[in-house]
């Protein structure tokens, strides 16, 4: 004789789920984060050394506010190293930040950026590059933002003194440079934002080792640091 579903309707409603299913469920939930990962973030990571991959974490709408603050009212071109999905090339070319180009190797966030870019109806204004921005010339980049681990800062000044021209500002969040000295500091814990910038003649770090010391104009000085 089969069972009568609604006697067993009860029996279920009350029975509560035992240790291993839990952890039967968890072990599932996991692994189905991991397939998400390993299908949307991880391709681009495969071109690119151990040592030098750096987890996708989108910026917070306060982490880009603070960032355009400290790039107000300059000019030339801007740079977001490792842009996910396109959020503060957006806003830098909104404010004016023109050109305003992305470098970032995974596919799927390029996608997502030009998507967002031809919502917003600048596709054809703003440029998001499948490139590793290792490989990148910064040459011509007068304004910089990056969002990266505390790893890979160390290798990422020897790369900005090597190749930005002098007047060009460097602007990191979350984590600061390890060895520059910042000219600002704007926000507090994750949503604080530094900014540094580049002079002497020729490359950073040759005839100036490193970074100048003035403050920020526009800046107030309570946020300086």
């Amino acid at each position: 004789m089969e069972d009568d579903p609604a006697e067993a309707l009860p029996d279920l409603r009350e029975r509560r789920p035992g240790l291993l299913e839990l952890l039967q469920v968890a072990a599932g939930s996991g692994l189905a984060a991991y397939a998400v990962w390993a299908a949307l973030l991880q391709p681009g990571f495969r071109r690119v050394p151990l040592r030098l991959q750096v987890p996708y974490v989108g910026a917070s709408v306060r982490q880009v506010e603070h960032v355009l603050s400290l790039l107000r009212g300059r000019t030339g071109k801007t740079v977001d190293l490792g842009s996910g999905d396109g959020r503060i090339v957006l806003a830098a070319h909104r404010c004016g930040l023109r050109p305003a180009v992305g470098y970032e190797l995974n596919p799927w966030l390029v996608g997502v950026a030009r998507l967002r870019a031809w919502r917003a109806g600048c596709a054809g204004s703003v440029c998001f590059s499948r490139e590793d921005f290792w490989k990148v010339s910064l040459k011509d980049c007068h304004n910089v933002s990056v969002f990266l681990a505390p790893s890979v800062l160390p290798l990422l000044e020897d790369k900005l003194q090597a190749e930005l021209p002098a007047g060009a500002r460097v602007v990191s969040g979350r984590f600061p440079l390890p060895t520059w000295q910042p000219v600002a500091v704007v926000g507090d814990g994750l949503d604080r934002v530094w900014a540094y910038d580049i002079r002497g003649g020729g490359p950073a770090g040759q005839s100036v080792p490193g970074p100048s010391s003035a403050f920020v104009p526009g800046v107030p000085a309570s946020q300086a640091g």
